[in-house]
């Protein structure tokens, strides 16, 4: 059989007809029960490997398929949607060699550590191994979940064998200084320690990109601290924000700023041999010159970021 053409008068086999038979509805319900079935089974999968002990951690027992497929997909929500993370110069990060990352701290709780790790895996497209303080590491699940997720303890040793193997390792010099100072010294660097970052990458040969971040400051705006409470907790700092503890558990939730995170250029340290490294002078004008720069950075990034949250709120 066939049927007519009638813009073009020719007659066409009826195979090659349209069919009406199964509606689009039909068909788009088809395909997403299909991708529903096709991620079922990826999870199903996922779940089997990690039951059965059958899959990889490094030295320092980074799961890489934990942190992309479960970790990251949790972060990431707050990345795109909830702080608008916008990342740029991008071409500043190294795509197949070792450099150390090292940034501003803030925003009362550390969600800044975990923003730049989602820019790093999304934009960059590689892991980003984060060094923690002592504290992170005396807490069992914590410690536990840092170090399925890349991160490991700030100390000379581990930094260094990160870099020599090619990595891409983050550290925030200020620590909870930086992390739980107040918000009146928003955007304040504090002080940077002895340099220690900075001695690593001279061993290493790898290039310091200096990063700021902005918008973390304002999710957790801190106006005074329970310190009793925080010494017999044994942390470091207790905030009150305008929310916390006012709000209890919802007084927890970041408030939506927008977040600007920028790479400098790369300062180099492969011009020095490694002994160079035990220079306390050199260490110390390297380390200075990385603070000047980021402090720099973060005051040129908040006015190119403007108001930190929506016009509605």
């Amino acid at each position: 059989m066939s049927v007519p053409d009638e813009e073009e008068g020719r007659v066409i086999p009826i195979s090659e007809a349209p069919s009406f038979d199964e509606p689009a509805a039909d068909r788009s319900a088809d395909e997403l029960a299909e991708q529903f079935a096709e991620q079922l089974a990826g999870l199903l999968a996922f779940l089997r490997r990690r039951v059965m002990g059958d899959y990889e951690v490094d030295e320092f027992g980074y799961d890489a398929e934990l942190t992309d497929k479960v970790v990251l997909e949790l972060l990431r929500p707050l990345y795109t949607h909830w702080f608008r993370v916008d990342a740029v110069e991008l071409k500043n990060i190294p795509h197949d060699s070792g450099a150390l990352i090292v940034a501003n701290h803030s925003g009362t709780l550390p969600l800044d550590a975990l923003m730049l790790q989602v820019a790093m895996h999304d934009e960059v497209g590689r892991p980003l191994r984060l060094l923690g303080a002592d504290l992170v590491y005396q807490l069992p699940f914590l410690s536990h979940l840092a170090r399925k997720t890349g991160h490991t303890l700030a100390c000379p040793e581990d930094a260094d064998r990160l870099l020599r193997k090619g990595e891409l390792v983050g550290v925030f010099p200020e620590g909870f200084k930086g992390v739980g100072k107040p918000f009146s010294e928003r955007y304040k660097l504090q002080r940077f320690g002895r340099g220690g970052f900075v001695a690593s990458a001279i061993r290493a040969g790898v290039p310091i990109v200096p990063t700021a971040i902005v918008g973390a400051e304002e999710i957790y705006p801190k106006i005074g601290d329970l310190r009793f409470l925080a010494r017999t907790l044994g942390l470091p700092y207790l905030p009150i924000t305008p929310f916390f503890p006012l709000l209890g558990p919802l007084g927890l939730v970041p408030l939506p700023s927008k977040w600007m995170i920028e790479f400098g250029e790369p300062i180099r340290t492969d011009e020095y041999e490694p002994s160079a490294a035990d220079d306390p002078m050199l260490v110390f004008n390297i380390t200075d010159h990385v603070r000047e720069v980021i402090q720099q950075l973060l005051n040129e990034l908040r006015l190119r970021r403007g108001h930190a949250f929506p016009p509605f709120l």
